[in-house]
């Protein structure tokens, strides 16, 4: 079975195209966060303990923050920080947040 050289330019192409995908997509895979995370606040501000406390989204305050796992996080009162800080892991969003 022969391949004519157009068949051979196209499969070489789809090759290149794929190389090069990978190339350029595997650091941008590697540079997420551990957190997601805006300008080093996680979760863009809210209190993740209040999700589990009130079952709603509360913003947190700069004033209860606590960092963790290469971000700050902020909590709407000292008793959700502390929560927080006693089992981060327990409150902390699946998968980072993301």
């Amino acid at each position: 079975m022969l391949v004519s050289i157009s068949e051979m330019k196209e499969w070489y192409f789809k090759g290149v195209l794929v190389i090069a995908l990978l190339i350029i997509g595997t650091p941008l895979v590697l540079a997420f966060d551990k957190i997601n995370q805006t300008f080093g606040i996680a979760i863009h501000g809210y209190d993740t303990v209040a999700y589990h406390t009130e079952n709603r989204a509360v913003m947190g305050k700069s004033e209860f923050s606590y960092d963790w796992n290469d971000a700050t996080w902020h909590f709407a009162s000292a008793e959700n920080r502390d929560l927080f800080a006693a089992d981060p892991d327990r409150y902390a969003p699946q998968y980072g947040g993301y």
